[in-house]
């Protein structure tokens, strides 16, 4: 790599000082990280096509595939029944909770022998800030190096991942998306623009199919343009505030939203999620244990944003005879739905949300036709920011501020650990009834789109 407009990729190319760079943020990215941990528990694996699911059935996707199954073109979301057809030696695992968790806190404590881990962002994903000498070039890439070392010999020797190196966060994921697998890649502030006008619009964390379909519409069809854009017309592009903190981050500033914008900032107009429901959860007693871990991570979301909601949406899909379905599933199956919301005093806190869930849950439709629920999913909107935020006048202030403080304090725990390390007791007393299959993701980029989408693992 000898031209300096490229990402350096492990080595320092000529004419790139290693004392000029300045890296702030360390981003570690599992590489097909459950399946990964599969072929590290069971070495007969390594080297073969494998994909970890949610059941064995061909009507479900696949939630993780290896780079052998991934030459064949599968990958995250490819149907069952079409993967197979794809790759015909494909080998099917279904997916292990306890273990992935397990090598999670395994490969956690690996990283942490080269560098502090700042944040735990999902189960395959943790960012560490960078700190003195440690930003310049040499220093980070020596880190970087550190870090894959640690995880091969203290979590396991399947395992691999990729690092980016970048002024903030944002890029850092950025760069580690763009080598896998086993990937180091830094970008140093003066070759930005330079790297990020070779990428996609897709490449940019938040930016989805929706995301991308509403840029393209407002006539932003590669990062050429998007880079072209001034931050006001950014700004109005994204239709707020929003769009100009992406201006910053994609020029390197790694600075907080209060110092970006000092006030108030524009904010998620929703926060939900949802879950197709194994076999053996697809009962009342299964989908209201679902429920409860949808409503924890969706409250968790709530408050790391710092909002408040207003209003709960819960909905349920039921598995029914064809004569009495209104539409049907992707996956073939013949379905009738429900929903219903309620409004309550402005919270964020488990116990007032459970509350509201328990609320719509006695709500529910009784029937035969409504006893095999398939999928559930709840949205909270009405959302306010804490400046924003009404005191509920039927509580005292003391309470609320306890109760948040003790919320948050648990949430610095799942966010480090994972989201099952602290629950409060509602939840606990569901497990039982619905064991957790596969680690939640953690708390995506403010950018995304997070509205459920119908028919989906997750929204």
């Amino acid at each position: 790599m000898g031209n300096p407009t490229q990402p350096v990729s492990d080595l320092t190319p000529p004419g790139l000082s290693p004392q000029k760079a300045v890296f702030e943020w360390l981003f570690v990215d599992l590489n097909s990280y459950f399946a990964s941990v599969e072929q590290e528990r069971h070495p007969e694996l390594r080297g073969k096509p494998v994909a970890v699911v949610p059941m064995l059935a061909d009507t479900t996707c696949c939630i993780a595939a290896s780079y052998e199954a991934k030459a064949f073109g599968v990958k995250t979301g490819t149907q069952v029944g079409e993967a197979k057809k794809m790759c015909p030696g494909l080998i099917l695992l279904e997916g292990d909770h306890r273990l992935y968790t397990e090598y999670h806190h395994r490969i956690v404590k690996a990283v942490e022998r080269a560098v502090p881990v700042d944040s735990v962002l999902s189960i395959d994903e943790m960012a560490c800030r960078l700190i003195g000498r440690e930003r310049e070039l040499t220093n980070a890439l020596f880190i970087a190096r550190e870090v894959k070392l640690a995880i091969r010999a203290y979590a396991g020797e399947s395992l691999r991942c990729s690092i980016g190196l970048a002024p903030n966060r944002f890029l850092a994921k950025i760069a580690s998306d763009m080598e896998k697998p086993d990937g180091l890649i830094a970008l140093p502030p003066d070759i930005l623009d330079s790297a990020l006008r070779t990428l996609k619009l897709r490449d940019l964390p938040g930016v989805g199919r929706r995301m991308e379909r509403r840029l393209n519409l407002q006539g932003i069809q590669t990062m050429d343009q998007l880079m072209d854009l001034d931050r006001p017309a950014m700004g109005q592009l994204w239709g707020g505030v929003q769009g100009e903190r992406m201006w910053h981050l994609l020029r390197g500033a790694d600075l907080t939203e209060e110092q970006f914008f000092g006030g108030e900032v524009e904010h998620a107009k929703s926060v939900g999620h949802s879950h197709i429901l194994a076999p053996e959860l697809r009962t009342l007693d299964g989908a209201w244990g679902v429920a409860h871990k949808l409503l924890h991570k969706s409250a968790m979301r709530l408050r790391a944003a710092g909002l408040w909601s207003g209003r709960l949406t819960l909905y349920v899909r039921y598995v029914v005879p064809q004569n009495l379905a209104h539409s049907k599933h992707y996956s073939g199956i013949h379905q009738l739905g429900w929903s219903d919301w309620v409004r309550f005093a402005e919270a964020q806190t488990n116990a007032s949300l459970i509350r509201a869930l328990t609320e719509l849950w006695l709500r529910r439709p009784n029937g035969s036709e409504y006893e095999r629920p398939f999928q559930v999913g709840l949205v909270l909107d009405e959302l306010v920011p804490d400046q924003r935020h009404n005191f509920n006048l039927f509580e005292s202030h003391e309470e609320e501020e306890r109760q948040g403080r003790l919320a948050k304090a648990m949430d610095r725990l799942n966010q480090r650990y994972g989201l099952s390390t602290v629950a409060p007791l509602a939840m606990l007393r569901t497990r039982e009834a619905a064991p957790t299959r596969i680690a939640f993701t953690a708390i995506p980029e403010l950018f995304e789109d997070t509205t459920p989408i119908p028919g989906t693992e997750e929204g």
